[in-house]
């Protein structure tokens, strides 16, 4: 027999919470002559199989129940349903913090982030010391904040020297102008990259153009072409974000986006970027969109993986219209404008001796490439020419 104080003791638990146990009818104790409660070794015997139970998320009354009758499967099933779920949130949480102590690989967690809350995933980046064009890069690039510098690096080299960071053409870029009417004013090309729509634009139009990027080193290869190829109208270049643009409203006739809205999302830009449009001005921008119903799984795993918000035309085109733009023109870019992108990037990723087979970068860029050979068609970047509706 044992005293409350010995089977504390050997249980591990408080005496309170024996005699809560008692109270419930758990353990049963017998009153000596001296009115001490003295227990059995079976009572030792239901706390143990009791801590068993809860230790399997049942509540005491539900232990209760499985000590005195036949065991509910139905609720049992049901506990075990939640101690799955909870389990998973468990090991979740233990990635995490493996993840943010260079432990283990953050890559699923930041595009679980950004599928879920984008904004606050963006925020934290920023909190955790990367700058704006870090974090964004980040975010579409490296998917890794332990990794992103040799990401980068890497992804750089490649890049080193190929002019189109993505599909696009002189011809489709002018087949786009053309659908406007204006030949003069003040035009912005945002996230103009190394320059090619800013250059074209500049050389077949009377447009003064602004082109804006976060990279410093992109807008001096743009600077270099230009004193090449350009003698007047020259672009001015300026290096800051696309989110915070540093500019009057309604300061330009048009603002250009080339493959770059998707960077801050298409909804977001077609937004923010409208009050800096004067009054029957013209935005264009292109973006990767669905041409089929039912793309193959690859494909769609691959383009979820990476740009989650893809949509279609169709798509694309309402929450245009709900923004208050009016549809001009659009059409799809030519085959031509995605071998302008990819032939150098293959030529180039042929030329990397020097990078390591374990480079994510480079895998990511041949993984890319496989699926733009397999796939391509039914997905394809679409050029859109929107007038603001007043």
């Amino acid at each position: 027999m044992y005293r409350i104080s010995e089977l504390a003791k050997k249980v591990g638990l408080s005496r309170s919470t024996l005699l809560y146990y008692e109270k419930l009818g758990l353990i049963t104790s017998i009153r000596g002559v001296n009115r001490y409660r003295d227990y059995s070794d079976q009572d030792v015997q239901r706390i143990r199989l009791l801590q068993q139970l809860q230790a399997g998320g049942l509540t005491l009354n539900e232990c209760l129940e499985c000590l005195e009758t036949r065991v509910d499967k139905e609720k049992l099933l049901y506990r075990l349903k939640i101690l799955d779920e909870e389990i998973i949130q468990k090991q979740n949480s233990r990635k995490l913090l493996a993840s943010i102590l260079g432990l283990a690989p953050m890559k699923e967690w930041h595009q679980e982030m950004e599928k879920q809350a984008p904004q606050a995933h963006f925020t934290w980046l920023k909190k955790q010391g990367f700058s704006e064009k870090q974090a964004l890069r980040l975010k579409w690039l490296s998917k890794d904040m332990n990794e992103h510098d040799q990401y980068m690096a890497d992804f750089e080299q490649i890049f080193e020297g190929i002019d189109f960071l993505g599909p696009g053409s002189v011809e489709d870029t002018l087949k786009a102008f053309d659908a406007i009417p204006l030949r003069e004013g003040r035009l912005l090309d945002i996230g103009c990259g190394k320059g090619s729509s800013s250059l074209t634009l500049a050389e077949h139009s009377q447009f003064m153009v602004t082109a804006l990027d976060n990279d410093e080193y992109s807008l001096t290869c743009l600077k270099e072409k230009a004193d090449q190829l350009i003698k007047q109208n020259v672009p001015k270049t300026i290096c800051a974000s696309m989110s915070d643009l540093p500019f009057e409203k309604q300061q330009f006739d048009v603002i250009w986006a080339e493959g770059s809205a998707y960077i801050i999302g298409v909804s977001k830009a077609l937004e923010s970027w409208k009050q800096f449009i004067k009054p029957d001005g013209y935005l264009v921008i292109s973006d990767l969109v669905w041409l089929t119903h039912s793309p193959d799984q690859e494909a769609l795993d691959f383009w979820q993986e990476n740009y989650a918000d893809m949509s279609t035309v169709a798509e694309r085109t309402k929450i245009m219209s709900d923004l208050g733009y009016h549809l001009v023109e659009t059409f799809k870019l030519s085959e031509k404008a995605w071998e302008n992108y990819l032939e150098p990037l293959k030529e180039k990723i042929e030329q990397q001796p020097s990078l390591e087979v374990k480079s994510k970068a480079l895998f990511d860029l041949n993984r890319e490439l496989t699926i733009h050979q397999k796939y391509l068609g039914q997905y394809g970047y679409q050029i859109f020419v929107l007038k603001i509706e007043n």
